[in-house]
């Protein structure tokens, strides 16, 4: 097989394509002919070693991937069945061992690049806006960086969920693209204040979930249009910056800063990963959901999608097929 390798932290470019031996395979675990993997920010965190988990090198990166079962020791997962994986590492190669634990089976008729790119985002924005923030029909939800990955998600769910969506991005482009996936309203960041926007819409009460992958400056802003009992979801911090949350700004306005790692669940909560994947599953056979996939590049290309990805040249997904 082969795979991209990191030898030592650093950027993108720094990983190396090479032969590899195939990893020996184990009770409960299946062998999987990668037909796409996705490429996600915390990829790019992995590489460089500064991810929540940071990985022994050598090491393969890829947290996310879609394929035919070519050997397996999990009976779930016979031979010839096509499975998504979410490795925790090691997608970006043309084949791969991973525990059945990992693995979801994925209806016939989805294509190997949807369904590369539709299990982490969505299921990301799943349990955010259900078991984190608890939204309801008819609340305001406010979409940070809806162009991306996860907030192409969060907006199309937020939809199903029947919520009023405010979506934030950076550009004409990027702004048309969240009206097309069903923001009510868009707001350009780069030219408008979304702080005035949001209230503008809500009436002044402003939005009843946050829905927050950026942090930094765009956390400390949405603070100043948070409804009364809002709840901000901490997705996670593309600006580079911690925000802190004042104990005593959340007093003042009775507002509630919600964290959601999704890795945990699991491990912690397994049953509810796959019961959400069935809920995910069904609104995309409905059309309520699709991933927005911005480009489709080779696996050899992998280091330029990755460096896209974190420039924030990227729209939606970028995956990587054969």
């Amino acid at each position: 097989m082969h795979a991209w390798r990191g030898h030592a932290y650093g950027p993108p470019e720094s990983l190396v394509w090479e032969e590899v031996a195939d990893p020996p395979l184990h009770d409960g675990e299946i062998r999987l002919d990668v037909r796409a993997a996705a490429v996600n920010f915390p990829d790019v965190l992995y590489v460089a070693g500064t991810y929540q988990v940071k990985p022994t090198p050598p090491f393969i990166p890829g947290h996310e991937a879609a394929g035919v079962v070519v050997e397996s020791r999990a009976p779930a997962f016979p031979v010839g069945a096509r499975a998504i994986v979410l490795p925790g590492g090691g997608a970006y190669a043309t084949r791969m061992v991973v525990s059945a634990g990992r693995a979801f089976p994925f209806p016939d008729d989805m294509p190997f690049d949807d369904a590369a790119a539709i299990t982490l985002t969505y299921q990301t924005g799943w349990f955010a806006l259900h078991r984190r923030a608890r939204i309801a029909p008819g609340e305001w939800l406010l979409v940070h960086a809806g162009a991306g990955g996860v907030g192409s998600a969060a907006i199309q769910l937020g939809k199903a969920a029947g919520a009023r969506v405010i979506a934030t991005a950076g550009g004409a482009d990027k702004v048309e693209l969240c009206r097309g996936l069903g923001a009510d309203v868009a707001v350009d960041y780069r030219s408008q204040d979304f702080v005035a926007a949001v209230k503008d819409a809500t009436g002044g009460r402003g939005a009843d979930v946050v829905y927050d992958p950026v942090g930094g400056d765009v956390f400390d802003k949405s603070t100043k249009c948070i409804a009364f009992e809002g709840r901000i979801v901490v997705i996670g911090f593309t600006s580079g910056r911690f925000p802190e949350a004042r104990a005593n700004h959340l007093l003042v306005k009775n507002y509630a800063v919600l964290g959601l790692h999704w890795g945990m669940y699991p491990e912690r909560d397994p049953g509810a990963v796959a019961a959400a994947q069935v809920e995910i599953y069904r609104l995309y056979r409905e059309g309520k959901v699709k991933p927005l996939i911005g480009d489709r590049m080779p696996m050899a290309q992998a280091p330029a999608a990755m460096a896209k990805v974190a420039s924030r040249g990227s729209t939606g997904k970028i995956v990587l097929v054969p």
